[in-house]
């Protein structure tokens, strides 16, 4: 890096198959079988998935019946958030053992700052190694790990050996793993993105890096200066123990598609109250309410709807949320409706961050 841009050692530590794992973990007569968490029923769709039933392509967010349909042998198990809660909370009591600056993105990843550790180790990539075996030994689940120099990279190269690995990638290295990666594997590229970026021609982060920021922003609109960035090392982002809550949501997936608009406000009602009863207990409060909708067909619709003032109470987000399901007809029959609040009381404006290119530090152990 620059030397005036302060080189960070961040460990991106995802576990593996999470929840599917618990349920293995504390069901032994479940090991080496393909199971899913959730998805059970007509209706349901999978929290997780083992390995075991991955590689028939069952996966989160499939619905229970195309599951079936791809390993006729597949366990379904209730979730179970509780147990899952408890684990987690067992790991990041590991991870605060080595460092501070802890920065959970869900109950099975987070990112941590090791740059200047409790244990005086300069090495991320030996820490990493240490804060798995450890996991394996104390929780009996396996992890996987990623070492960089900012969160983005770090993220990625945590999915490389999955599961039950880790790979680092070195300062010097950074440059030529960000032009051989496929654009599909950068965080922050989703399918519809990828198709588009296909289309265009880029293929790889070197395609990606060969393209102008005039091109990006043409053509990615807010995201442009992103992918411009992160292709080229440059991701600022600090690890933050303290995360600030942008959204909060509560969502229905119903037993028999609904095709009536009368039937369905009284499922947002309950829903409003969920996402209140979520805003009040967080003591948060958000201006701009959005209605999602999951069609028969699961093609997704949002709609969204933005207050001049803030707001936490049950009858007025169901009051905006019925404006916005009478906004325009509805397609086809509806399987899920859903209303989060973003725009949240507890965002901060951020200074505009100076951006600084890359070059090469060999001298920084990893």
């Amino acid at each position: 890096m620059s030397a005036d841009l302060p080189i960070r050692k961040i460990i991106h530590v995802d576990m593996d198959a999470f929840y599917a794992s618990v349920e293995q973990l504390d069901n032994p007569e479940l090991k080496g079988k393909a199971i899913a968490v959730g998805g059970g029923g007509k209706r349901g769709v999978i929290s997780a998935a083992s390995y075991e039933a991955r590689k028939f392509g069952v996966k989160s967010a499939m619905s229970g019946s195309l599951a079936i349909k791809l390993c006729p042998d597949l366990i379904f198990v209730k979730t179970n958030f509780e147990r899952y809660t408890e684990i987690s909370k067992k790991i990041r009591k590991i991870f605060h053992e080595y460092t501070d600056l802890v920065e959970p993105l869900s109950l099975d990843e987070a990112y941590l700052d090791v740059t200047h550790n409790k244990k005086g180790n300069p090495s991320a990539s030996l820490i990493a190694e240490e804060i798995r075996a450890r996991i394996l030994e104390e929780v009996g689940l396996t992890a996987s790990a990623g070492i960089s120099i900012n969160k983005f990279i770090a993220k990625v190269a945590s999915d490389y050996n999955k599961p039950n690995g880790q790979k680092t990638v070195n300062p010097e290295e950074v440059l030529q793993f960000l032009e051989d990666l496929d654009i599909r594997k950068f965080y922050g590229v989703g399918k519809v993105t990828a198709e588009k970026m296909y289309q265009k021609g880029i293929f790889t982060g070197l395609d990606l890096k060969k393209k102008s920021l005039e091109y990006l922003d043409e053509n990615f609109g807010k995201s442009g200066r992103y992918y411009y960035d992160v292709v080229r090392g440059i991701h600022n982002s600090e690890v933050k123990p303290h995360r600030t809550r942008k959204s909060l949501a509560a969502e229905r997936t119903f037993s028999e598609n609904l095709s009536s608009e009368i039937f369905m406000l009284e499922k947002l009602e309950h829903i409003a109250e969920e996402v209140s009863r979520r805003l009040l207990k967080s003591k948060v409060a958000g201006k701009t309410v959005t209605l999602k909708i999951k069609y028969s067909d699961f093609t997704l619709q949002t709609r969204s709807k933005t207050l001049p003032y803030y707001i936490s109470d049950k009858s007025v987000i169901l009051e905006t949320a019925k404006n916005l399901l009478y906004q325009e007809k509805l397609s086809n029959s509806v399987r899920l409706l859903g209303i989060s609040m973003s725009n949240l009381n507890t965002e901060k404006k951020k200074k505009p961050e100076l951006k600084k290119s890359v070059s090469v530090q060999l001298k920084f152990e990893f």
